[in-house]
């Protein structure tokens, strides 16, 4: 039987929370990573009426465009401390600029500047939220801490298991595959059983300052940026030809690192001329040409792969696994479940996946995550597409 650890109320569609039961002897105090959104601020709000000792502490992960005026954190900030008010709590502060530019914003260059597409929100959970955060909170004394994340924690004899969260639309169990056990075992995630509007209503009963406030969107704790412009400032791309698969040029792009697979908006070569009339999409990069390959049509067979190749997987729950492995993964997140099949070499340095189905335009760089129905099992990152 699998016990939750995660806030599980039996009546969780009660706006007012009452009838929780208090908070358990063996989780002493939170440290909550407010971040001036709503879904932090519910989470905090939440874990302070089931009698949690909690710890709001805003993390400040980003510095370089503080004077160009696109970085949220003041504003971020402000939204937290004014969630701090309404809950009668002080906010601690930690800037952790240095780390996330040597654990997640440098590794992210390097993957662009390889022609990958990386997904940094999974970097930042792993080693910023989850490692360096997480030590900071211990230091402070905590035993726990709490995210916004929509996902759920439950633990057995075989030890912590990560689940989806219970709103599909808003599950990011995705986001967090690579979470190891010592970090499962220390985290909570009171929205997991919840839906965003639940959440929604819950912050307005609260009233809770920030309760209609967009979430955010953009690079993780950048934001939102004029993209091309702002990786042009970290990377030096050579412009080259795009090409059909025939090796007809259609045009000129601005460097490799500006596209990926599926890619189908801001080609800059006239949207639907030549051929069938249809729009063009990236289907693959000729690195040593430098050379973007374009074909026409959503349903081009070249979009599509039924294998791909992962390395660096890592897999959550602790029993060992058979191989070849029957289970779901997806490619991207928002994608649903793809019933498929997982096997590896001896020492299991790469997995093969092939999928019962092709899959749509999975990009190098970005991450295969494996489920066994609710369950998320873990993933790694995707090197190729063919075996």
């Amino acid at each position: 039987m699998i016990k939750p650890i995660t806030l599980d109320p039996a009546s969780r569609r009660d706006d007012s929370a009452q009838g929780w039961e208090k908070a358990p002897r063996s989780i002493g105090r939170v440290v909550v990573a407010l971040s001036g959104g709503v879904d932090s601020a519910v989470t905090a709000w939440l874990l302070q009426r089931r009698g949690y000792a909690i710890q709001p502490l805003f993390m400040k992960n980003w510095e370089e465009d503080d004077r160009q005026g696109y970085c949220a954190a003041a504003a971020d900030l402000h939204d937290a401390e004014e969630v701090c008010q309404r809950l009668g709590l002080g906010l601690r502060t930690v800037n952790l600029s240095s780390e996330y530019w040597d654990r997640v914003f440098t590794p992210f260059l390097a993957a662009y500047q390889a022609g990958q597409t990386p997904n940094p929100d999974v970097l930042c959970n792993q080693e910023i939220k989850f490692r360096i955060f997480l030590d900071h909170a211990l230091a402070l004394g905590a035993s726990h801490i709490a995210t916004g994340h929509y996902a759920r924690v439950l633990q057995n004899d075989d030890g912590f298991h990560l689940l989806k969260g219970c709103d599909h639309d808003k599950d990011q169990s995705y986001f967090l595959h690579r979470l190891d056990q010592s970090q499962l075992g220390r985290a909570l995630f009171p929205l997991g059983e919840l839906t965003k509007p639940e959440v929604r209503r819950l912050a307005v009963g609260a009233k809770l300052p920030v309760h209609a406030k967009k979430d955010s969107t953009g690079i993780c704790f950048i934001g939102e940026q004029p993209f091309k412009r702002f990786l042009g400032r970290y990377l030096a791309y050579a412009p080259g030809a795009i090409e059909t698969l025939e090796g007809d040029v259609l045009g000129q792009h601005a460097g490799l690192g500006y596209y990926t697979l599926g890619q189908r908006r801001g080609l800059g070569i006239g949207g639907r001329q030549g051929g069938t009339g249809a729009p063009w999409y990236v289907i693959a990069k000729d690195l040593p040409r430098r050379a973007l390959i374009v074909a026409q049509g959503h349903q081009h067979p070249a979009l599509y792969a039924r294998t791909l190749v992962a390395q660096d997987v890592h897999w959550i729950p602790q029993r060992r696994f058979k191989f070849p492995l029957r289970c779901q993964a997806k490619t991207r997140y928002r994608q649903t479940d793809q019933p498929c099949e997982v096997d590896t070499d001896q020492n299991r340095h790469y997995y093969r996946v092939r999928f019962d189905e092709p899959q749509w335009a999975p990009a190098p760089g970005q991450f295969v995550v494996f489920y066994e129905g609710a369950e998320c099992l873990g993933g790694g990152m995707i090197r190729t597409q063919k075996w």
